[in-house]
């Protein structure tokens, strides 16, 4: 009964490629199905409060974040956590569980682009804030994208071959087009997060490191963890291989939301500020058309950072506030997890609430095949 039960947990619930430190946080081991699982039915009390990774799968205390109406009807709600901190690391509020433990994916890039700065790499080889931007982009993969990664990469000497992401068919629909016109296939700069590892290639070559840059104990992975733990102030628990290959360290919402708080309160021509600098002047660069992050940076006129993450996940970055906001919606949807950082950046009155760009992801029509309105997503009171 009992081994029955583990595997229709782990079918429905255990990734299959996650990685806990130990307790001295100096080597790294693969965690197994039955070590999490095991872990959580005959240990209940162990690390609970260290999330998912180390076997709560319990997606407890989310709070409502977007309303789905058909017509007069409620059909479904989205839920999630998020947390507001001010620049000293402490929260203004939160909604949900603050001290869930996650993988923020690509909402951290700032954070992985941070050795890139300090390092003196960027500055070495004369990076401007185009190349920061893209350092911390998940990109259309359209041609303003990866042409400026292609001659980042020519400027090293570098080729598509060097990256270790793989090849990603583009988001952009000229571009991906263009590929089908000319019978190419997708390269491995057309990967979403091709500038960022252009920026790992960057560092890798300042400090003369081996070229596979994406493995765990690799300098530049060394130092992205390293970053990551400072600013979030906390142990990470583990890791996770991201869609790009790279290592994904966990961190509660909490860490996310004090690291994003630091970044908007670090002084002028630091590192953290060059980088939300240049997201919030190339808001282009750091997606694309038609993206959540893109279009609400623009809508807010460059004033605040946004960075969108896999699995349900945003960030935001408030200089003026100094604030930063992290969230995560529990289902792991994009939609949900727009609609509520748009109606956090209202609440906070950095956004406009009639802007088109706030009310598409607040208030967007739901429309059927014959473009009638059906009903509408909004954000759950509580955010709002």
């Amino acid at each position: 009964m009992l081994s029955d039960l583990i595997g229709g947990i782990r079918s429905l619930f255990v990734p299959s490629a996650c990685y806990l430190f130990d307790k001295e946080h100096t080597n790294v081991k693969q965690a197994t199905d039955e070590t999490l699982i095991g872990r959580f039915l005959l240990n209940p009390r162990e690390n609970v409060k260290r999330s998912t990774l180390e076997g709560d799968l319990r997606m407890t205390q989310a709070a409502p974040f977007a309303e789905i109406w058909r017509g007069e009807f409620l059909e479904s709600v989205h839920s999630g956590h998020a947390v507001i901190c001010d620049e000293t690391g402490q929260i203004v509020e939160s909604w949900g569980d603050p001290e869930k433990v996650v993988l923020p994916r690509s909402s951290s890039k700032m954070i992985q682009a941070l050795p890139l700065v300090r390092s003196g790499a960027a500055d070495a080889a004369g990076l401007g804030t185009e190349q920061l931007a893209l350092a911390c982009a998940s990109h259309n993969g359209a041609a303003i994208h990866t042409d400026r990664v292609k001659a980042w990469m020519t400027g090293m000497g570098l080729g598509d071959k060097d990256f270790r992401c793989g090849p990603q068919d583009p988001d952009d629909r000229e571009a991906h087009e263009a590929l089908i016109r000319a019978y190419e296939k997708p390269c491995r700069v057309h990967n979403n997060c091709s500038g960022k590892h252009a920026g790992f290639l960057t560092m890798a070559q300042h400090l003369g490191a081996g070229p596979e840059y994406v493995e765990p104990d690799h300098p530049v992975q060394r130092g992205c963890l390293a970053a990551f733990e400072e600013v979030t102030g906390e142990t990470s628990p583990g890791y996770g291989i991201d869609g790009c290959s790279a290592p994904n360290y966990a961190s509660s919402l909490h860490g996310m939301a004090r690291a994003m708080a630091h970044f908007a309160a670090a002084p002028d021509e630091s590192p953290e500020a060059r980088l939300h600098q240049a997201m919030r002047l190339h808001p282009d660069l750091v997606a694309g058309e038609g993206r959540a992050c893109t279009e609400l940076m623009r809508a807010m006129e460059g004033k605040v950072a946004l960075k969108t993450g896999a699995e349900g996940y945003f960030i935001a970055i408030l200089p003026e506030q100094r604030m930063g906001i992290a969230l995560k919606a529990a289902c792991g949807t994009t939609r949900a997890a727009e609609c509520a950082i748009a109606a956090l950046l209202v609440r906070l009155g950095v956004l406009n609430p009639h802007h088109p760009a706030t009310l598409k992801r607040m208030n967007g029509p739901i429309l059927n095949r014959m473009d009638q309105v059906t009903g509408v997503m909004r954000p759950a009171a509580g955010l709002i």
